[in-house]
This record gives structure tokens, sequence and C-alpha cells, in this order.
């Protein structure tokens, strides 16, 4: 295109109408730029998709990206397989003594395993659920502690599979020079509204400071009256599971159809299911450890951690010291950080085809056009709590909080620098919109492990949770405003 048009709407209207439509980000991405390429020129369309779809792959971000997730995902592979995360989680559920301290350390627990939501919806949920039903304690509000304490908690530490998704896609839309897409994560996460307000709810709620509302109310009701209320397992079920028996095979089999990544979900699933149930926490603790400690070490700075440099290390160290406890063979070990980098694909494939279509984006100049209509109507101080309440509706429409904010970035990032937005203010509204998102709506992977872990109807819980996720939104949002005035 020679010059702007409304014409360039139209690949972004179609992404997102097909992936409210199918909940398939991806392959809204790829149809989308499949369309742009169809507009600027139909007969040259797939040999430009090809040379596109080449110089991404060659794009040095996409390399470190598919190397430091397919890294993390070996190193949860690792951790899931040896038993070691359940093992963490059954230490910390001996300090429960009632139901107020069963529900403050799955909070905690789901505080500590930060390192992605996927390990931390599965550990925290599987390793608890029996002791919340000892005190009586609903599944749903297990679930729900369990999910404000997925997403919201890895959105806001620096070290997780978020961030390094994230700073990624800050990086290749040159909002952060290369490698510094971290750093400029860490500014914004002081903004992050929806994840703090989040973490501090649920805090609330499990030491009995915020009482129970809506439907959780009538939950805990009923569960505290002996009559589960809507919980995926019958009360003889339930009674076993407090005796220890494990169910959650059969909860997998009942929920798997529900997840917007299905092979990511599977995957990890099966890995817990395989797993060492006698495992050790320090097989747990110590590689963690070690990976906070190498990416902060072998970074420039505290501010600048290594992330790829941290992952390979901590891989090295795992397979020394799992191979002298003789936890495994080497050629085991290998299998399942094979699998854990497969669990990642989806994040990875999602990255792809967000390139991909940014460069269609661009060549059919969006950004510009986006910046001349809206720039003159915009103000820098209103753009944030806009962008939060636009990217959250959309969101949780979707239930593809990383498939959004890929989409979204390269729109919105260009208006924010055309109206002279404060950037890491308008980053953390973003990724409080994708936080919103993927608690919140019923089908994200996030709502349906949370509940999958903690052997809760997926429904139930997206129902008992959502009061307190538009709480949290609605302060948010206002936060956003407060700033703004």
């Amino acid at each position: 295109m020679d010059s702007p048009s409304a014409l360039s709407l139209i690949p972004p209207v179609v992404v997102m109408a097909i992936a409210i439509w199918l909940k398939r980000p991806i392959l809204a991405l790829i149809i989308g730029a499949v369309v742009g390429l169809l507009m600027l020129s139909p007969g040259q369309s797939l040999n430009n998709f090809s040379d596109i779809a080449v110089n991404v792959m060659k794009d040095e971000t996409i390399g470190w990206l598919i190397l430091v997730c397919g890294g993390f995902g070996a190193v949860i592979g690792l951790l899931i397989h040896t038993g070691g995360a359940l093992a963490f989680g059954r230490f910390g559920a001996k300090v429960a003594t009632g139901p107020r301290s069963s529900m403050f350390m799955s909070f905690i627990l789901g505080c500590i395993i930060f390192i992605d939501d996927y390990l931390n919806a599965l550990t925290v949920g599987e390793a608890m659920k029996r002791v919340t039903d000892k005190y009586q304690v609903s599944r749903q509000k297990l679930a729900y502690i369990v999910d404000s304490t997925a997403a919201p908690i890895c959105v806001i530490i620096p070290i997780s599979t978020w961030a390094v998704f994230f700073g990624g896609l800050l990086e290749d839309n040159d909002i952060a020079g290369k490698g510094q897409g971290i750093a400029v994560y860490i500014q914004a996460i002081p903004y992050m509204f929806y994840p703090w307000l989040a973490v501090l709810m649920v805090m609330l709620v499990t030491l009995k400071l915020m009482p129970d509302i809506g439907p959780m109310k009538k939950a805990e009701a009923e569960t505290q009256a002996g009559r589960p209320f809507e919980c995926e397992l019958a009360p003889d079920q339930l009674q076993r599971a407090v005796a220890g028996q494990s169910t959650s095979h059969q909860a997998s089999q009942q929920m798997q159809h529900h997840t917007s990544d299905e092979y990511a979900v599977h995957s990890i699933e099966e890995e817990f299911e395989d797993s060492n149930k006698q495992g050790k926490m320090h097989n747990f603790v110590v590689p963690m450890l070690m990976l906070i400690f190498f990416t902060i070490v072998l970074g420039k700075s505290f501010s600048e951690p290594d992330i790829l440099k941290g992952i390979i290390a901590t891989l090295v160290f795992t397979i020394i010291y799992y191979s002298v406890q003789r936890l495994m063979s080497i050629g085991e070990m290998m299998d399942v950080m094979m699998n854990g980098f497969k669990t990642m694909l989806p994040a990875i494939s999602t990255v792809i085809a967000a390139f991909i279509f940014k460069d269609v984006c661009d060549k059919m100049l969006l950004p510009q056009y986006v910046i001349e209509n809206l720039s003159p109507y915009m103000t820098a101080q209103m753009l944030p709590a806009l962008v939060f309440l636009a990217m959250a509706v959309l969101s949780f429409a979707t239930g593809s909080s990383w498939g959004i904010f890929a989409v979204s970035i390269p729109i919105v990032m260009p208006l924010a620098h055309a109206v002279n937005a404060d950037i890491p203010l308008v980053i953390g509204a973003l990724l409080s919109a994708a936080s919103f998102g993927s608690q919140a709506c019923f089908y994200s992977d996030s709502t349906v492990l949370a509940a999958q872990g903690s052997g809760c109807n997926l429904i139930s819980h997206a129902v008992t949770q959502l009061p307190y996720c538009l709480i949290a939104a609605a302060l948010a949002f206002g936060g956003f405003v407060l700033l703004a005035l």
C-alpha cells in the first residue's frame, strides 16, 4: 500500500473474529496474515508468505525465545517427573492445621511456584486438595486460590515463562532493544494492577478477612454441610480423596476437552500421572533456587537477568544432581526434557504466528493508519485505562491471554509512542488485561488446569471465582483512571 487506509484494519478484524469464534489464536493470526497478503498482492501472496516466514525464523529474538521457552519446558518436565513438585506440595500441606491455615498454605505454595502457571496450577491443586477436603474447604475455593496464584504470580515475577514470552515480543516490536526485553518488562511490573490486586484479594480471602460472596458462599456452605456443591467428585470419591487415593486421572479425562491449549495441558497432566509419587522435596527446591541464582548471577545486573544462561546452567546442574542420586538414566532424562520442550510448542507457535502477522500489518501500514486517526482523540493519560478495558474484554472473550497480547501490541504500542504515553504504564495495562483474561475466562488453559488440579468442576470453578475477578478488574481500571486524573 502506498498510503495508510482503512483497509489495513481488515486483517486485525479477521484475527479478532476468528479468535473469538474458534478460540484458536494461532490459526487466527495465520489467517489474518494470509488475508493481508492477498489484499496486498494476490498473485504473490504465497511467495510473500514464504519470504516473511523465513525472515521471521531468522530473527534473533525468535531463536532466543525458542531456546528459553523450550528450556523452561525441559526444566518443568524434570521437576514434575522426579516427583519433586508433588513432594514440595506435600511438605507445605503438613503445616496446615485448620481451614484458614490450609487455605493460606495453598496461597503460599502458589506464590512460591512462580516459574510457570501450568506447573503452579497442577502442583498446588494436586498437593492441597486432600488437605482442604479434610478441613471442609470447598474445591471451588481451592481452585480459586490456585487460579489466583497461577497467572497473576507468573506475571509479576520476571523469572517465569510469562516474562520470557512478553519480553521477546517487546524486543520484536522495537519497544525494547536486543536483550533488553526483560529489563523493560521489569519497569512495567509496578503498573500491573490486576495481578497485584488479584493476589492481594485472594490473600484476604484465605485469611478470612474478606467474606465469601455470590456462588462461592453457597459452595462453601454446602461443603461444610457435607454436600459438595457441583463438585466434580461424588461424596464417596471425596472421602477416598481425603484418605489419600488419587482421582486426578478421572478428573483429567473429564476436563481435557475444555482446554484451549490441549496439547500442552494434556502433556503436563500425563507427566504428573507418571511422576514418582515418592519424590523428595529437595529435587524441586534445589533446581528452583539454582535457576534463580544462575539467572541473576550470569546476567549483566539484578535488573537485567540472563534467563537463557540461567536455564542452560540449571539444566546442566539438574542433570548432574539427578544423576548422582540415580533417579533416572541420562536417556530417560533426555526423553523427559524433550517432552517438556514439546509442551511449550503452543507458546512458541503463537509467537512465530504473531511475528508473521506483525510483518504483514507493517506492510499494510496499519500502525500509521491507527496513529493518524486515533492520536488526535487519544490522550496519553487515558490510553492505559482504555487499553486495559478493551484488551481485558478481548482476552476474556477469546481465552487467549498470550495471543491477544501478540495481536494487540503492534497496534497499541505505536499509538502509545505517538501520544507520548508512559510506555511501562501501557505495558502494565496490557499485561493486566492478559492476566485477567487468563484467570476469568471460562475456557482458558489456566482456568482449566486450576479446576483439574483441584478436582473441581470447570464451570463451577469459573462461576464461583468470577465475582472476585470482576472486583479486581474494576479496581484495576479505577487505578488506571486515577493515574490519568
